[in-house]
């Protein structure tokens, strides 16, 4: 009898240590230094994590049905290390390794998973609920308890980034509201710098396959100190998939720009095959109408304008002429009326004699064509791609744009408050870019030299962007000479030597420059850099200087070739280009493209020089830096003569 109460016992003893072991589970990244603990607390799921020793997110809870009791049942870790190569991305082969905890839970009695990653660099965590029935709705809902003293920054449309800004400033922005009335949200990512200096990143991937959830926001609750994101959907008997939350972290603000972490998480490559898909430079005509060439020439909406931009395309191996709205009047049901100023399809065939691809707008305000009929008829007049404007944050919408453009072989670009879906360009690579940012000019308003340093910062953690920079002719813009122009005249200030370092800094698989053909010709040896650059083709990207607001050094490799742009904001300065990554066993020649002591953003914008020298691993370049100006290196291994 003694016996059998002992074994009672130790059966006990072993069922409660089981369950408490399900109920706190430690997960570490592979290199140890991240360290995920999920843990249930009053019924609750909650997590934390540290990263080198330090508390970055303190005692969270995720949930995927509001207020139900959770109850896990099993665990399993795993670690996967592989890598894959994308179509194309800043990284010609990206790294997959991670340590993967899969719970098996029940929440109110309805049987799923939860899936956390640790990867080195961050965390992420999907809900996966079984076929069969639940409540209604369900809520994804995490919270993030972040360390006291934290700054905040975050996109904010058409508009200067916001931030720096504490919790409760925070709140208040957004109690300021939206136009209707409502409270505002956070749009992914919100970035945040911890006391300690470290840099923090929130937002998603792989929305594309988690059918009814709307794209990521973040609230702020102020009752518990808390960011937290909510996300209610419509439930069906279906199994049902989450998007990934993911939390990047990084020593730097620049870090979290060249984290692979959401392309990793994104689902893989859908197209089978992918050839027809390039990446590349495009010329772009809207912000150029009323400009008057040297010749006397005016441009416009017109097939000699048009003819002119093909021909510079040609000449200087330019992949792609984008030609934006007006080469339509009106759309009906299956019929576009065209322009009686432009002969398209004279302006087709010139562009297939000059080898040169086209890209053509629609506007989904100007009539309904609809999707079915509008990508097979784009592909019908041979267009490589379309530039898809006032689309919206219609995420159903956006899903099925990106997946019938891939089916007619057309190349995608969103424009106008787009759904950012983070990691898709992965997925459907045909997703070549979007303006998930506040484009140079948008609205007739032109960005300062610091909002485009946070954009850089910021929004780009999405993925690729279409931003348009790359405007040469900067005096003429800033007299009102451009029917497209800024309204307020001398309101944008730039440089063009900065302009030129931006193509670089803002990574996209379509970089969109905006200046006539004339005007990059005039600066011949300065457009060399945008020219030469392998767009979408690189093979490794790092962000050497980076500080928010302030300054962003980018580097980029194609091959044994580098390419470096620096851009500082109005006050200007002096930043250290270290060349420690380039091979010891070689010599490079190097063209620099600077401003001079004589210019400024305001005063002087369009002065630069071009020089060259040689230069080895190891070596510090001092680049000096105008107030608002910019900085490029072209770098190649020294022929040996």
């Amino acid at each position: 009898m003694i016996k059998k109460i002992f074994l009672i016992i130790i059966l006990f003893a072993t069922l409660v240590s089981f369950k408490s072991k399900l109920d706190n589970v430690n997960l570490n990244s592979p290199d140890g230094k991240v360290n995920l603990k999920i843990f249930v607390l009053n019924k609750k799921l909650n997590y934390q994590v540290k990263w080198a020793g330090q508390q970055m997110i303190n005692p969270s809870e995720l949930a995927i049905f509001s207020g139900a009791d959770i109850v896990i049942s099993d665990s399993k870790v795993t670690e996967v290390n592989k890598t894959w190569k994308p179509v194309w991305e800043q990284f010609s082969s990206i790294n997959d390794h991670y340590k993967q905890l899969e719970l098996d839970i029940a929440c109110n009695n309805v049987k799923g998973k939860l899936y956390a990653r640790a990867y080195d660099e961050g965390v992420a965590f999907r809900f996966v609920l079984k076929k069969g029935n639940k409540p209604k709705t369900a809520n994804f809902y995490c919270s993030y308890n972040l360390p006291k003293e934290s700054t905040y920054f975050a996109p904010n449309g058409e508009n200067e980034p916001i931030g720096p800004l504490q919790l409760s400033e925070l709140n208040d922005f957004l109690l300021t509201g939206n136009k209707d009335g409502s409270k505002k949200s956070i749009p992914v990512p919100l970035v945040v710098e911890s006391p300690n200096h470290s840099f923090i990143a929130l937002l998603e991937s792989d929305l594309f396959v988690a059918k009814g959830f709307k794209n990521m926001n973040l609230g702020v609750d102020m009752a518990q100190n808390k960011i937290v994101s909510n996300n209610e959907i419509s439930t069906t008997d279906e199994e049902l998939i989450s998007p990934w939350r993911v939390i990047v972290f990084g020593k730097t603000a620049g870090d979290l720009v060249v984290n692979t972490l959401t392309q990793n998480l994104a689902s893989p490559n859908k197209i089978e095959n992918t050839d027809w898909i390039k990446p590349g430079k495009s010329l772009w005509d809207w912000r150029v109408h009323g400009y008057v060439a040297p010749d006397g020439f005016k441009y416009g909406i017109n097939t000699e304008s048009y003819m002119r931009f093909i021909d510079f395309a040609a000449e200087k191996g330019i992949d792609y002429f984008l030609i934006d709205d007006a080469w339509y009047t009106k759309v009906t049901k299956g019929n576009f009326e065209m322009s009686e100023k432009l002969d398209l399809q004279k302006v087709i065939k010139y562009a297939k004699d000059k080898k040169v691809e086209l890209l053509l707008y629609y506007d989904t305000r100007q009539g309904e064509y609809g999707d079915d009929e509008l990508f097979p008829y784009y592909k019908s007049l041979g267009m490589k791609g379309i530039k898809y404007g006032f689309m919206g944050p219609n995420v159903p919408f956006t899903e099925d744009a990106i997946r019938k453009s891939a089916a007619s072989k057309l190349l995608i670009d969103f424009h106008d408050s787009p759904v950012p879906m983070t990691g898709v360009h992965r997925t459907y690579p045909n997703a070549i870019s979007r303006e998930y940012c506040h484009g140079q000019q948008d609205s007739r308003k032109a960005f300062t030299p610091e909002a485009f340093i946070k954009m850089a910062l910021i929004n780009a953690i999405t993925g690729p962007l279409d931003m348009n920079n790359g405007n040469f002719d900067l005096i003429g813009i800033n007299s009102g000479i451009r029917e497209k122009g800024p309204k307020k005249l001398n309101s944008y200030f730039s440089t063009v030597t900065s302009e030129a370092a931006r193509t670089l800094i803002i990574f996209s698989g379509l970089v969109c420059i905006p200046d006539a053909p004339e005007a990059y010709a005039a600066k011949a040896d300065l457009f060399e850099f945008i020219q030469k650059q392998p767009v979408g083709k690189w093979d490794e990207s790092r962000i050497l200087n980076s500080k928010m607001g302030d300054y962003i050094t980018t580097a980029r490799r194609h091959g044994e070739e580098w390419f470096i742009g620096s851009v500082y904001n109005q006050q200007g300065g002096t930043l250290d280009i270290n060349l420690d990554f380039l091979d010891p066993n070689q010599k490079y020649e190097v063209t620099y493209y600077e401003d001079t002591k004589e210019t400024n953003c305001k005063t002087n914008p369009e002065a630069y020089q071009v020089r060259k020298g040689i230069i080895k691993k190891g070596d510090v370049i001092k680049a000096v830096i105008a107030p608002g100006g910019g900085h490029c290196m072209w770098i190649r291994p020294k022929v040996k003569s």
